[in-house]
């Protein structure tokens, strides 16, 4: 038997045919689809954000700083009575770090291919569906907000993954991604893949988040597809795959440590260890194109 909140889910699933199996079915609360044949990258995320240890820990230690709140409320506004839809949401670490802030949603949809960090969503408020965000099983232009926090360079196609988002959002609505690494702020060199790999040790070391074990260590970053020297997201990801769909796009590179002065055009300065990484590997650390994140934020024309 369907809960209220997976009968409205339902309400918005595509009832279009399909060359994949559309069937689904709910279990222990959340909705899920068929996933076809997993790679690798898939497989570390389902694993890793799954682990009921690892992924309690990365939601309580990453995406709860200030900066990253007030940020998001300078771009998202209130999302009070709005259907959101969060895309890779893992444990919740979006909903957790706003909702004191921005109000309840009239529906939260989380989406991810972790049945682990689902369940720990559900127990924060999301309507959770285990689904492949590559072709996500929803109707097309029914979202207020779609989000993706620290997601496209999870994933194995990053722009399918971004156009399969953009297609949820309605007419007038935001499209909004963060957290995801810069490419240009990485030099693929033999010193940037020296000093790149030699950090792994030392988060060991220290017991840093997502790296307390080795065998943890492992698993979070084979999560990380697209987060190496020369790999991350590009301006030329977001503006040719957004502007065509309808979508007028502001991009907002960041060091991390900035708020809603974004907005403004800051972009806060990265920490020391990271601007003496990016000039022993050839790149000025002051350049625009160094920040170590991404933001992009794009309204659909209405």
């Amino acid at each position: 038997m369907l809960t209220q909140t997976q009968s409205n889910l339902m309400d918005y699933v595509a009832k279009i045919p399909t060359a994949q199996d559309t069937t689904h079915h709910s279990e222990e609360g959340i909705l899920s689809f068929p996933l076809d044949s997993l790679t690798p990258a898939m497989q570390a995320n389902s694993f890793y954000f799954g682990h009921s240890q690892w992924g309690r820990g990365y939601l309580h230690a990453c995406h709860q700083y200030g900066a990253f709140k007030a940020r998001w409320q300078a771009v998202m506004g209130n999302w009070q009575n709005k259907i959101v839809v969060d895309i890779g949401c893992g444990p919740g670490n979006l909903y957790a770090s706003l909702r004191d802030h921005c109000g309840i949603p009239k529906l939260l949809i989380g989406v991810d291919i972790s049945k682990g960090a689902l369940q720990i969503a559900k127990e924060l408020g999301y309507a959770p569906v285990l689904a492949d965000a590559q072709q996500l099983p929803f109707a097309t232009g029914f979202a207020d907000i779609v989000t993706l926090n620290a997601t496209l360079h999870h994933c194995d196609n990053m722009e399918q993954v971004l156009r399969e988002a953009a297609r949820l959002v309605r007419p007038g609505g935001l499209l909004i991604t963060d957290h995801d690494p810069q490419r240009s702020a990485w030099k693929n060199n033999f010193i940037g893949q020296l000093i790149w790999n030699a950090r792994l040790p030392i988060y060991r070391l220290l017991r840093r988040g997502g790296h307390s074990t080795a065998e943890e260590q492992f698993w979070s970053t084979a999560t990380e597809v697209h987060h190496k020297p020369g790999d991350g997201v590009t301006p030329e990801l977001f503006y040719q795959a957004l502007p065509t769909l309808g979508f007028d796009v502001k991009l907002y590179p960041h060091n991390r440590n900035v708020g809603a002065e974004i907005l403004q055009g800051a972009r806060g300065r990265a920490e020391p260890k990271i601007r003496i990484t990016q000039r022993l590997s050839g790149i000025d650390p002051d350049a625009l194109d160094s920040a170590i994140l991404m933001m992009c934020v794009a309204t659909r024309s209405a």
